[in-house]
């Protein structure tokens, strides 16, 4: 018996196979072997277009078969896991009306500041713990003011991951932590958040049906199944953001615990079971993936949105040939050959649409006291990776004032965090220990597919051979030096 999990990002699709026998992933892809597209048709807009994403999807479907010959009949249930924030807009026969506003875009934060203020500070953070800001019923609000032609012929709002759920089913849903992902989930009474859409003038009848994370949501169309080779009986199990979907495949459950991704943006998420929040709203809150009614369990998040892009931005600029870029693996030796503080270089990494720590206003982005004289490549590269960490740990803190408190931080061993500079920063400038796992997110979908199948009695038992692969320790003399220099960077920001 197998188990499929869909990691549907904004830069690649990921699937990986679980093979209940052995309770280990046997086949893990990714598609396309290029980055997939973003539109930004004005300054601040990002856009990627649904139907891409579903087509990649067949083609992954299709190479685990004739690649990596996994006999894809056996596969009984599937895990979704996708970029949050996201918003789809379908008709009734879920095709889209538009291509996806993603979460990197910010057209529509002032939007749900003007919503925050209607509702009033107080009843919204009551309600939503925090504010509409840019997430994804700011941009619905977005469409209907804007493209009112367009908005007239949706009949469906959803999440990325309950758009590739719908292609397999042919059935429009959408789970409870996706509501509030979109900020559309009443905390203090457990249903949707209604106040938000009356202040929007929005009828709930777009909000398709709302199934929970786990569990038998849908079957797979019979269509669908013969096109791609699949079981007619295949369930969709599981979907969750890519944030929490990170925690589950950590096995971060619990409060107290802690995960971190550094990819495209660089994210601490940590688990609560309170309704906390922060009356600045510069962290969010959501339904973590195994909250339950008599069990809470809400994920604290910190964004960076410039996390992995920088990177690749410094790969791209100190390459000569766009056609033969420098490698990560060459990145990560320069960050290596500079000093803690970079020779007093700053970076600032603020680059990629509005900054939630920043109140979803713009932020300051690029480089501080460069000088010719002085700085090289080495010091650029790790003055960008110590922007990254100082940006986490900005937000660290003030996770740490809403009572999200933890000395260990969960990653995959991945993107960022296979560099060694940029881990022993991490460690150092948040002063807690790094451990570092060989998981994926779509690795943790298949499993969370397998949870909500009922092959697993437990989440606890699904990760059951998860296996530390590295830990690195903060070190005292480290971690002042590091603090200092964090101090300097944190009192430079404008």
């Amino acid at each position: 018996m197998f188990f499929l999990g869909i990691d549907l990002g904004s830069s690649s699709i990921k699937l990986s196979v679980l093979d209940t026998e052995t309770e280990k992933c046997i086949a893990s892809i990714s598609v396309p072997d290029f980055e997939l597209e973003m539109n930004a048709p004005k300054h601040g807009w990002a856009e990627q277009d649904p139907e891409m994403w579903w087509q990649y999807v067949k083609e992954g479907i299709s190479k685990l078969k004739t690649e990596h010959k996994i006999a894809i009949s056996n596969i009984k249930g599937i895990g979704i896991a996708y970029q949050m924030h996201g918003l789809v807009l379908t008709d009734e026969n879920l095709k889209p009306v538009r291509s996806s506003i993603i979460w990197c875009d910010s057209r529509a934060a002032p939007i749900g500041d003007a919503i925050y203020n209607e509702i009033g500070a107080e009843a919204c953070q009551e309600q939503i713990l925090g504010s509409p800001g840019n997430f994804t019923a700011s941009k619905l609000k977005w469409v209907k003011d804007n493209q009112p032609e367009i908005y007239a012929k949706a009949k469906f709002m959803m999440l990325p991951g309950d758009y590739i759920a719908a292609k397999l089913s042919r059935v429009a849903q959408i789970s409870t932590s996706g509501l509030s992902e979109a900020a559309l989930w009443n905390f203090k009474e457990n249903r949707l958040a209604t106040e938000v859409l009356d202040a929007m003038e929005i009828s709930e009848e777009i909000i398709p049906e709302i199934v929970s994370n786990f569990g038998k949501q849908s079957v797979i169309n019979k269509e669908v199944a013969s096109e791609l080779g699949l079981s007619h009986d295949v369930q969709i199990n599981y979907r969750a953001g890519d944030q929490p979907n990170n925690a589950l495949s950590l096995n971060v459950l619990n409060p107290g615990e802690i995960a971190a991704t550094a990819g495209t943006s660089a994210v601490v998420y940590g688990v609560s079971d309170t309704d906390d929040y922060d009356e600045n709203n510069r962290v969010n809150t959501f339904l973590h993936v195994n909250n339950t009614s008599e069990e809470k369990r809400n994920g604290v998040m910190v964004c960076i949105n410039g996390s992995g892009i920088l990177y690749q931005w410094l790969r791209k600029t100190l390459s000569e040939d766009s056609k033969n870029l420098i490698d990560y693996d060459r990145l990560n030796e320069l960050a290596s050959k500079s000093e803690i503080g970079s020779k007093g270089l700053r970076f600032y990494p603020f680059g990629n649409g509005v900054e939630r720590i920043f109140n979803n206003k713009p932020a300051m982005s690029g480089i501080e006291g460069l000088n010719f004289n002085i700085h090289k490549t080495p010091d650029i590269v790790r003055a960008a990776c110590e922007g990254i960490v100082f940006a986490l740990n900005y937000g660290f803190e003030i996770m740490r004032n809403v009572g999200v408190e933890g000395k260990v931080v969960k990653a995959g061993k991945a993107n960022l965090f296979l560099n060694p500079v940029f881990r022993e920063i991490f460690a150092n400038t948040t002063n807690t220990t790094l451990e570092l796992y060989n998981t994926s997110g779509a690795e943790g979908a298949a499993r969370g597919a397998a949870y909500g199948y009922g092959y697993f009695s437990t989440l606890e038992a699904a990760f059951n051979g998860l296996e530390c692969l590295e830990r690195i320790e903060p070190k005292p003399d480290l971690v002042a030096q590091h603090q200092e220099v964090y101090q300097d960077w944190k009192n430079h920001i404008k």
